[in-house]
């Protein structure tokens, strides 16, 4: 069983290593088309018929050429899109190939927590001492949803790469957002 392990960790160091360099490969071959096709289109009005249909062949193969890659890129890990990446996860990709890569990771999670309660802690000290207008608490409120939101698309990806967080994490967060929707519909008829 070792032995098949140790094999394992090595292909996939091996994987992991070909996936970087043909993600790097294609994102360096991809910008070079781009150049030749902007340099291209800034020939193309004085060119003369015989360079016109020369660029056009050379256009339709670099169309070819980003179809290719466009291919290849579909058997390469993809970076997270813009809800993963504006929801705090920077650019992490959701699954961790090592065990260090999880733990940066749960770490940069448990510093977003802290920073996070921190600022949240004071924002409803304002809200309840300093601030009381209607649009400061929907804006706290907002905030507090925001935050949940992107602490549960955090947790599901440690819980998908082995994290044990599962029934503790969840039934906290479900009774936190059950007082909160019960203090927002308090507060919308105290405001009425």
């Amino acid at each position: 069983m070792q032995e098949t392990h140790k094999v394992y960790r090595q292909k996939l160091e091996e994987v992991t290593s070909l996936q970087t360099a043909c993600s790097s490969s294609i994102h360096r071959q991809k910008k070079t088309l781009r150049d030749l096709k902007h340099s291209l289109q800034r020939c193309k009005p004085r060119a003369s018929p015989e360079e016109f249909a020369l660029i056009q062949e050379i256009s339709s193969q670099i169309k070819e050429r980003q179809n290719a890659f466009f291919d290849m890129e579909a058997y390469l890990p993809k970076k997270n899109g813009y809800v993963l990446c504006r929801g705090g996860t920077h650019s992490r990709k959701a699954d961790f190939l090592k065990r260090s890569q999880w733990f940066a990771y749960k770490d940069e999670y448990e510093k977003f927590k802290l920073y996070l309660t921190i600022i949240l802690l004071l924002g409803a000290v304002a809200c309840r001492f300093i601030l009381h207008y209607r649009v400061t608490d929907e804006v706290f409120n907002f905030l507090l949803v925001w935050y949940y939101c992107t602490l549960t698309i955090r947790e599901s990806i440690l819980i998908s790469n082995g994290s044990r967080y599962r029934a503790t994490c969840e039934n906290y967060l479900k009774h936190e957002m059950s007082l909160r929707e019960k203090q927002a519909t308090k507060a919308d008829s105290a405001w009425c």
